[in-house]
């Protein structure tokens, strides 16, 4: 019986697929103890969205958490992080210096092995990045992204078995240390003979290389509902260690469960050696330490369209619950859809992040703003060469577009050594960057405002909005008083915009959702919200209006303004990404009629000129 080794992702992945990485380490400390008292010994829980999330969502810092699960497993427990190559735990690529220092810092605080990928599969990426976190004392996982091509596509070379086994080939004749190989599917559409074949090859060529020793580790996600075929299938051919979680953070947007896949080796030649009822025991109190989070019924469920167009478990429901920020989740269909058409234009780099969320927030473009009217930043600079060589092609019209919009050159260049040289990539930057903010100057504080950027500082400057998403409490009942008040909830237009006022208690309003302080007298609630909700100036003059649904971020105009046409008025988020809505034609600002927080969607006028 071959005993098969399993990493519990529970409490890194399982965070990120199916709420979108925000949680609070206090709250799943305890699981995680429980789960080492089931026996498990090697967990997944740093790096990845779990680098930025604690600090934009969470009002943690990164590292302190990461110190908090060493302390809590010990010194012997394997801890694995997630690192995107020269793009570290960022969306975007950075300098030499900034890819070293991330490997010291993981080892610092208390990471065991680094699992480091890229999702182009560029082994330019890999190879300086993976050899910093090898020469950190680090275990490096050297990894190739998978998942499979939309149907009818026109190059089907890339992301077959021939194409895996060429880029092991790669790593095998460059410079790159490693200690074991993954294959990371991160959308989980890899088919399960795609998998067997590859996992037998490269098996084989690891072992001609003298390589016997490294272990072929299988990473997949239950989105399509083949996790555990597709398990069998790497096992049957060689591979030792796959990656599971524990309920609730199991099946649908995350990797298959403990039990299920213990359940599944029965009758076969293979075991997971546990004991089920410990891990039963831990999923209860895991179970229980997430009762309080909102858990969206999508990432709980299987989803047949993600065979058609790639979307990664890890993404999916971050993008579902920002579109349900933005009151647009209805049209999620149509964006996976119109994924297919932006993998293939593309030029074929694996659905992980960033390039999953560069796939979406192109798709997000071309749904909501016409087929490829806007190239976003970051799926143009991927066709542009800026994140490294795609496995195919892209689209030339696609890139020239791309070049035309963004005002850049397609370029061959190894991505980091362009960011080597610029400037404001490198380590006297950062420095200098925090220095004027009064913040004091650490390794630890150098890294995040790199990989976290302004929210970095906002964070180390003590802003720290919470953003977790708890269940909806159930509204409280109206008291005698609140009942002779009359309705909790009434709608107020102003300047021909409705606007919702929800009287949730004594103190506080929620315009449009969002909470306002207020008091009451005798009954009737003081005017606290129009300030944040009313237009300036009575919306006389042309409308502006928003280009998609969003959060508005900023507000760059004032009322009496002149402005220019095309001057930004306001910059709107949606999606991970910042758009400008610039004025129409000269004029002055008649009003602004949005705040900053409001949510926005397509058509809604936002100014007057």
């Amino acid at each position: 019986m071959k005993k098969i080794q399993f990493m519990d992702t529970s409490f890194r992945d399982g965070f990120q697929s199916v709420i979108g990485a925000r949680v609070i380490a206090k709250d799943f400390l305890p699981a995680l103890s429980a789960a080492m008292d089931a026996g498990t010994t090697y967990f997944e829980v740093a790096g990845g969205a779990r680098f930025q999330s604690p600090f934009f969502y969470c009002g943690e810092n990164a590292f302190d958490m990461m110190d908090e699960i060493r302390k809590t497993v010990g010194p012997d427990v394997n801890l694995q992080s997630l690192a995107r190559g020269v793009n570290v735990v960022g969306l975007d690529a950075q300098s030499s210096e900034m890819i070293d220092l991330h490997a010291k810092m993981f080892k610092k605080h208390g990471v065991t092995t680094v699992r480091n990928f890229d999702a182009l599969n560029d082994i330019r990426n890999l190879e300086y990045s993976g050899n910093c976190v090898y020469n950190a004392g680090l275990r490096h996982e050297a990894t190739i992204t998978l998942m499979a091509l939309p149907p009818g596509v026109k190059d089907t070379y890339p992301h077959s078995a021939k194409f895996y086994c060429d880029i092991l080939e790669q790593i095998l004749n460059s410079s790159m240390k490693f200690h074991s190989l993954c294959f990371k599917d991160a959308s989980g559409t890899c088919t399960p003979a795609t998998l067997r074949e590859t996992v037998k090859r490269c098996r084989e060529m690891l072992d001609a290389a003298g390589r016997k020793d490294c272990p072929i580790h299988v990473h997949t996600h239950d989105t399509a509902d083949m996790g555990v075929a597709c398990y069998m299938a790497a096992i049957e051919a060689g591979a030792e260690i796959i990656d599971l979680s524990m309920s609730p953070m199991s099946g649908g947007t995350g990797q298959p469960d403990i039990l299920t896949m213990w359940h599944a080796f029965k009758g076969t030649d293979y075991t997971l050696d546990i004991d089920y009822t410990k891990i039963l025991k831990a999923e209860e109190v895991f179970e229980n330490c997430m009762e309080k989070y909102m858990l969206p019924p999508e990432a709980k469920t299987t989803n047949q369209r993600i065979t058609l167009s790639p979307m990664p478990g890890g993404a999916l429901t971050a993008n579902t619950q920002m579109m349900r920020d933005n009151n647009c989740l209805d049209r999620f269909p149509e964006i996976i859809n119109a994924m297919r058409e932006v993998v293939e234009k593309g030029g074929y780099g694996t659905s992980v992040t960033p390039v999953s969320q560069f796939y979406f927030q192109q798709a997000f473009a071309n749904v909501f703003q016409g087929p490829w009217k806007k190239i976003t930043a970051g799926y143009g600079k991927m066709v542009l060469g800026y994140f490294g060589k795609t496995p195919g092609t892209p689209d030339p019209e696609i890139v020239k577009l791309a070049s035309e919009q963004l005002g850049l050159q397609p370029t061959t260049e190894n991505a980091r050594e362009l960011k080597d040289k610029d400037p404001k990539y490198n380590r006297p930057y950062y420095e200098e960057r925090l220095r004027k903010e009064g913040i004091e100057v650490t390794d630890e504080n150098v890294f995040i405002a790199a990989c976290c950027e302004d929210k970095g500082i906002d964070f180390l400057k003590g802003k720290r909005p919470l953003g977790v998403r708890y269940k909806e409490e159930k509204p409280a009942a109206k008291t005698a008083a609140t009942k002779a008040a009359g309705p909790a909830v009434y709608t107020v237009t102003v300047n021909g915009k409705p606007y919702r006022i929800d009287v949730t208690n004594d103190t506080t309003v929620a315009v449009n959702g969002k909470p306002f302080s207020v008091s009451l007298a005798e009954g009737a609630a003081a005017p606290a919200a129009p300030a944040a909700a009313a237009p300036a100036a009575g919306g006389a003059g042309k409308e502006v209006t928003a280009p998609m649904p969003g959060k508005i971020l900023r507000i760059e105009a004032s009322v009496g303004q002149a402005v220019k046409e095309g001057d930004v008025l306001i910059i709107i988020e949606a999606m991970k990404m910042e758009q400008n809505i610039t004025a129409p034609a000269a004029g002055t600002v008649v009003s602004i009629d949005v705040a900053a927080g409001d949510v926005v969607n397509t058509g809604d006028v936002v100014a007057h000129i």
